[in-house]
């Protein structure tokens, strides 16, 4: 049978608009096999810069190369992330003097510190300690925690969250129930580092944390990666810590104040800062060892437009060896986040089979999220391919593994155009758009679509709602028995179907960017709208 050139070129284009709409061939087998396997003993938690480490790059690789991807970093896997390693050393108590009572707090148990810089030994000694309510300094919000104040030399102590946390609805100051970036712990010693200080003290109450304090302890307790910089974080505060809210009281009422009544005063605009007529003490070595950590990138090269780039990310790395539960000391981080790394795995294979699309579709698996979102950091900050030409993207942070759900969550709703354009794609699902239920939590900061988010790249951040089609509300203990501890865990008797739901939605947002024309933007009140802007004007 003969056919016109128009017959053939028809069927081409039916061919070609089939292959977009069909369903994706997302791999079961991969998600449960990548899972085990990245967090099975014998890659010790995947810590960056441990053997670890070096067995994660190299799986990754191979599961890249039999996905179909190409190397994404100028013919090469992977992207150096500099990084230094920096170990607490025979640490003091954290003393308070100068009080009623003095004031002593237990490493570990009742205080955790650290630092930022890179210096053989921290010893802040006799540092005047001001309680500075949230540490906030807004000037668009007319908040300035720290006005006319100067706390060079000095020991702020701060709040966790925002000021309007308490609230239950979303209006407020500062968002209200919703948490900013002005909540989230790396804000605060931020802010505290602009501003001199030189103790930066964070008090800890779980349900702002969002987290215990057994999270908070094992966070912190083992070395902690930064990113490897020029003068060695001498702009930092010497000191970066947190105290047990108990430990907070009693050095309150050493120093003659009312703890609630100033947690209250704290809350409202106008809020002075206000010493405590206490001192500050706390020595110890800082063991340092600098090395790199990698980023591994992989790119489904596009046909059309290959210098335009969708980006799907997730982060691979763990905390490795961990304060021993039952006499296990390995963080295997299962689902924080192998089952995020082999989502990307799964979306990388599902679009090759599908074929290259118009524009690049990068795969980015990225390192030290768990020390505070580095590698995702450092590759926008050093971008393999050009930010104003990273068209959005995708994050993946942690798999549902409980069946799945009615809902789908965008997490810090409200922000870009890729909300639009992911509803069709839920509603395909059989689901709706559900509401963030802890909006508190501030997630929308604290995984790695946030290093690009800041940088004017919009990047989707959606999850499965806890509504389970089979089941109800999803019984989550996770947070309290698992997150960040040695019970994280795989288990072969999880249910994969709202992952592969959630990815259904991934893979379709992702490849109708890549496939098509559109710069999806912020929205006009966003806080990242005139990066975007700024960076798209250039091109």
């Amino acid at each position: 049978m003969r056919f016109s050139l128009l017959a053939l070129a028809l069927l081409s284009t039916t061919a070609a608009a089939q292959a977009q709409t069909a369903a994706p061939a997302l791999s079961l087998d991969t998600l449960k096999t990548v899972t085990q396997t990245l967090s099975s003993d014998a890659f010790e938690g995947r810590k960056p810069t441990t053997a670890g480490e070096d067995k994660t790059i190299a799986y990754l690789i191979e599961r890249f190369q039999k996905a179909g991807l190409k190397p994404g970093n100028k013919g090469q896997w992977v992207q150096d992330v500099p990084l230094v390693e920096l170990s607490v050393q025979a640490p003091s108590k954290l003393a308070f003097t100068g009080g009623k009572t003095p004031v002593s707090l237990a490493y570990g148990s009742e205080a955790v510190f650290s630092t930022y810089r890179v210096t053989p030994k921290i010893d802040l000694k006799d540092s005047e300690v001001v309680f500075v309510g949230y540490g906030i300094n807004a000037p668009e919000r007319g908040w300035n925690d720290y006005a006319g104040l100067d706390v060079k030399g000095k020991t702020v102590v701060i709040l966790i969250n925002d000021p309007d946390w308490q609230t239950m609805t979303l209006d407020g100051p500062f968002g209200g129930r919703a948490m900013t970036y002005y909540g989230r712990w790396t804000y605060k010693y931020e802010e505290a580092a602009r501003q001199g200080a030189a103790g930066a003290i964070i008090i800890h109450d779980t349900e702002p944390a969002a987290y215990g304090w057994g999270v908070v302890e094992s966070s912190w307790g083992g070395p902690k990666l930064e990113q490897d910089t020029p003068g060695d974080h001498a702009d930092q505060s010497q000191l970066i810590g947190w105290i047990q809210q108990d430990s907070a009281k009693a050095l309150f009422a050493s120093a003659g104040k009312d703890y609630a009544a100033l947690v209250e005063a704290a809350k409202h605009k106008g809020f002075k800062a206000v010493p405590l007529g206490v001192k500050a003490s706390a020595s110890f070595g800082v063991g340092i060892k600098r090395q790199a950590s990698k980023n591994v990138v992989g790119i489904l090269p596009g046909t059309a437009k290959p210098d335009e780039v969708v980006l799907f990310s997730a982060h691979w790395d763990h905390l490795g060896h961990c304060k021993p539960v039952n006499g296990d000391d390995i963080c295997n981080g299962a689902v924080d986040n192998a089952t995020g790394t082999a989502g990307l795995v799964a979306l990388a294979e599902a679009n090759a089979k599908a074929g290259p699309a118009k524009r690049s579709m990068v795969f980015l698996a990225v390192t030290a999220e768990e020390q505070g979102l580095i590698g995702s950091q450092y590759y926008a900050e050093h971008p393999v391919y050009p930010l104003a030409k990273t068209v959005g993207g995708v994050n993946m942070d942690g798999l549902n593994i409980h069946g799945k759900a009615k809902d789908f969550v965008l997490v810090g709703a409200g922000k870009s155009e890729l909300e639009k354009m992911v509803k069709p794609l839920v509603a395909a699902e059989g689901r709706v758009i559900g509401v963030e239920s802890t909006p508190e939590k501030g997630s929308y900061y604290r995984s790695d679509h946030f290093s690009f988010a800041k940088l004017g790249v919009p990047m989707l951040y959606g999850e499965s709602g806890d509504d389970l089609v089979v089941g109800g509300k999803a019984a989550e203990d996770y947070t309290d028995q698992r997150y960040h501890k040695p019970q994280d865990e795989y288990d072969p008797n999880w249910n994969w179907d709202g992952a592969l739901s959630d990815l259904r939605i991934y893979y379709g947002l992702g490849r109708e960017l890549a496939e098509g024309s559109s710069w999806p933007n912020w929205f006009k009140d966003a806080e990242f709208r005139s990066i975007r802007d700024k960076a798209r004007a250039g091109q």
